[in-house]
């Protein structure tokens, strides 16, 4: 019996030492790492979901959406600081491609391909925070911690290279699936957006690749080796061997559910924010000006302007350059509109939040087609983005149920419902909507009308267009920045100026002069 307790005891001892050790090695494993042994189907939706950005952040302050009226919620202050990366994501990436590649290549595939896209988009992504980052020695964790950075333009060629590649991929494969009924596949459970549809992963990739195209206008004539107006023609052309995103039912978006994933603007916070937030004049103004419906649809009106509920002079968004308390006064005087309560916060479900989306993707289009990059009809592609975007508003040509609620400062009266009339070709028809032709005018109505399509989605999109052409102007005072100026970058992130300091160091110096300054233009806004 002696023996046998001894034998119990070392036992136990044995256990508890090893239990120990491994939770050490699980407090000591290097994040930096690609996680291992994991289906290549488990590691594609923290993946996915990367690429989602909600409204109501920063993001939406920053292209000029809406506006906080109340210090204790923020303020409407562009950034000073640095930038977040995906290298965590793209080091996901990096474990799915390692775990498809122990699988036969029918099951290899798809995720092998669609790795080229998230490489593609994280790094493009990163690019344009800040200017050159690390892409080609990135990656590799231990074997090379201090990776040199790629120059800008080398990042912006590789990725491109990378879509067109994963186009062939993902192309050679649906041909197949056409013939074969899916043989190239990935579990519906475990694609987010398309549940596995193959089809529009193909189309997302191509319509990604016309909006890195798109930012790269200012360096077409520069940089003749980007060939940008020749790869952008090439896809227009070849709708077979590059097919595109073809209704709204194409959207790379997020869709919330209710339970797991919840609207930012929903019941649960209406008390606390519903009358803190609204509409920004850079995008209601613009609205109201071309007597759009969407201003009825996202917003309130102001009524303390002596207007008419539906006329369009009642809908005026606050200065986003405005001190706070004089936004804050002017919203209890009732003298600019609040966000669409009706819309934004009746459930938890809200809209659906677009990543790329079938709007932006015909503007895009015909601003290509516009600047002379490609043949085509670029009035055509305009205005099918324009009623894609007023369908997901719920705009109809006809009577409008539009409702609004009759309240003050939280305190709720009963709600109004108006029949408001509007006609599509009315609208169309109006000098300042119209398509102008392939020219300046054109080109402006295309980047408006974009810039409307990008409200309250599609993370930094807005922002980046007017950093690169300037439209809209956006409002700049003291309520959003420091010294007058709109920051045209983020600086680098601290752990690359600790972690990577000799290529920190070397790639400020050659794009920035050694100053790390958040108003100075990166290469591709040159």
């Amino acid at each position: 019996m002696k023996t046998l307790k001894l034998t119990i005891a070392s036992l136990a001892f044995l256990v508890a030492v090893s239990g120990c050790k491994k939770q050490f090695d699980a407090d000591v494993v290097n994040k930096n790492l690609p996680i291992t042994g994991l289906s290549p189907s488990l590691l594609l939706p923290p993946i996915e979901q990367d690429m989602f950005i909600a409204p109501f952040g920063d993001e939406e302050k920053a292209g000029q959406f809406t506006a906080i009226n109340y210090t204790y919620y923020g303020s409407n202050q562009y950034w000073t600081g640095s930038a977040g990366f995906n290298y965590g994501t793209l080091n996901n990436v990096v474990s799915m491609e390692t775990e498809a590649g122990k699988l036969n290549a029918t099951l290899s595939k798809p995720y092998l391909a669609l790795a080229k896209f998230f490489r593609a988009y994280f790094f493009v992504n990163m690019s344009l925070k800040v200017g050159d980052v690390p892409m080609t020695e990135a990656l590799q964790g231990l074997k090379n911690p201090t990776p040199a950075y790629d120059k800008q333009k080398q990042i912006f060629i590789n990725a491109l290279a990378l879509l067109e590649s994963a186009n062939a991929d993902l192309g050679a494969m649906n041909s197949v699936n056409a013939l074969t009924s899916g043989t190239y596949s990935i579990p519906a459970t475990y694609d987010i957006y398309y549940a596995g549809d193959l089809t529009k992963w193909q189309k997302i990739v191509n319509a990604f690749r016309l909006r890195v195209l798109i930012a790269l206008s200012k360096r077409v004539g520069t940089d003749a080796d980007l060939n940008v107006a020749a790869q952008f023609s090439a896809i227009l052309s070849n709708p077979s061997k590059y097919p595109l995103m073809a209704s709204m039912d194409d959207n790379l978006q997020h869709v919330y559910d209710g339970v797991f994933s919840i609207y930012p603007n929903s019941p649960r916070n209406y008390g606390n924010d519903a009358t803190r937030d609204n509409m920004a004049a850079t995008y209601l103004n613009t609205l109201a000006s071309l007597k759009d419906l969407r201003a009825m649809e996202v917003s309130e009106p102001a009524r303390g302007l002596g207007f008419a509920d539906t006329s369009y002079s009642s809908f005026v968004g606050g200065a986003s350059g405005q001190a706070l308390s004089a936004m804050a006064q002017l919203i209890q005087q009732q003298k600019i509109s609040l966000i669409g309560r009706h819309r934004y916060y009746e459930t938890l479900t809200g809209e659906n939040t677009f990543i790329i989306s079938y709007p932006e993707m015909c503007f895009n289009i015909a601003e290509g087609i516009n600047r002379g990059w490609a043949t085509g009809d670029a009035e055509a592609w305009y205005k099918n983005g324009i009623n894609a975007d007023l369908g997901f508003y719920g705009v109809k040509n006809g009577a409008n149920s539009i409702t609004f609620q009759k309240s003050y400062f939280g305190i709720l009266y009963d709600d109004i419902t108006y029949i408001v009339h509007f006609s599509y070709d009315g609208y169309y028809n109006q000098p300042v909507v119209k398509y102008a032709g392939n020219n300046a005018n054109g080109l402006n109505q295309i980047l408006t009308q974009k810039y409307l399509a990008f409200a309250r989605n599609s993370g930094l999109e807005a922002y980046y267009q007017w950093r690169r052409t300037g439209v809209p102007a956006f409002d700049i005072g003291p309520g959003n920045t420091v010294n007058g100026k709109i920051p045209l970058r983020y600086q680098y992130p601290v752990n690359e100026r600790s972690a990577n300091a000799k290529n920190y160091n070397a790639a400020v110096t050659s794009q920035y002069s050694g100053s790390d300054d958040i108003y100075q233009a990166m290469w591709l806004i040159k």
